[in-house]
């Protein structure tokens, strides 16, 4: 083992049992699969983006620990909003108290509400959606289509927002991704804000829904990815939360083995989901990862962990752990 610093130390010491117990697990052979040459997808539910999972996670990125990711329309948006408007936002620690009126005043005063933290929508979203209108435009005008998160790259690597950083941008995992051009998979984009900006520009006729690819490129997009790697590595799969994020590219498996009849694919080779949703009738979400057996996802051998725990806080611990941190 590499050597490593004072938290990684600490969790190595107190973690012995539980769920405590299975972040370690789950840390040390994510370790195991990066040493073995495989690859790594990790995907992005909630909002980890709104947490500044980007402290830790733009590091990974950087030190070529995750080679893909897959995550909601509103973490690809919400890392740039933090990006340029962090000063702006207002953090509520009493949230639990507050009232419909009190919400209602947030609203009025163009703060939307994330949990604890609220995101200003004029120093936030409207600011973006100013930089994306022109890179949408220009698409359209020319008949040209790309992918939502490509017309992100497209602005962050312009360095146009540059004068409007207002965090560190070694701080933002997008702006880390953009740099080395890593794969990312945006299921469900439409039901984001910039998804909604977008869909009210073809509603009025301004653009054209051709001008922006959607899930089933962005299935091709992953299959083509995953088969390429098939040869070369096996592709290990860290969920952190639930829902589109991770239902929709741990599937790519079983569809080249069964729709497309591809032979020599292999299972993912290695499955951690951090979730505080629990198991119950018909919850995918909370689904023991033997339940993705039998649909042809993982393998009886493959290593599997579950992690029923805050996110905000096991995720940074364990990228804390494989940064030797």
């Amino acid at each position: 083992m590499k050597h490593k610093g004072q938290v990684s130390q600490f969790i190595l010491k107190h973690y012995k049992h539980f769920n405590a117990a299975s972040l370690v697990d789950a840390a040390i052979a994510y370790e195991q699969q990066l040493a073995q040459g495989n690859k790594m997808m990790i995907t992005l539910a909630g909002a980890m983006s709104t947490a500044e999972l980007g402290i830790s996670l733009a590091e990974m990125i950087r030190q070529d620990k995750v080679h893909i990711i897959t995550c909601t329309g509103a973490n690809l948006e919400e890392d740039v909003f933090n990006l340029v408007a962090h000063d702006h936002y207002k953090r509520i620690p009493h949230y639990r108290d507050l009232s419909p009126q009190d919400e209602q005043d947030l609203l009025d005063n163009h703060y939307n509400r994330v949990t604890d933290t609220c995101i200003p929508e004029g120093e936030a979203m409207r600011a973006i959606e100013e930089h994306l209108y022109t890179v949408w435009k220009d698409a359209d005008s020319k008949g040209l289509s790309y992918l939502p998160h490509e017309y992100f790259y497209q602005i962050l690597l312009s360095d146009e927002l540059v004068s409007k950083y207002q965090i560190d941008p070694a701080d933002s995992w997008l702006l880390a991704a953009a740099k080395k051009n890593i794969p990312i998979i945006v299921p469900g984009w439409e039901d984001s804000t910039c998804g909604n900006f977008f869909t009210s520009y073809c509603i009025t006729g301004e653009m054209n829904p051709s001008t922006m690819k959607s899930g089933i490129q962005y299935m091709m997009y992953l299959a083509d990815w995953y088969s390429s790697q098939a040869g070369k590595h096996d592709v290990g799969f860290f969920q952190i939360g639930g829902g589109i994020a991770g239902d929709f590219p741990i599937c790519v498996v079983p569809m080249l083995h069964q729709d497309l009849q591809m032979e020599n694919i292999p299972m993912w080779s290695y499955f951690c989901q951090i979730s505080d949703s629990t198991t119950s009738y018909g919850s995918y979400s909370g689904a023991v990862p033997n339940e993705k057996i039998t649909w042809g996802k993982l393998n009886p051998d493959t290593p599997k962990f579950i992690i029923e725990s805050d996110a905000t806080i096991v995720a940074p611990l364990i990228f804390a752990y494989l940064l030797g941190m």
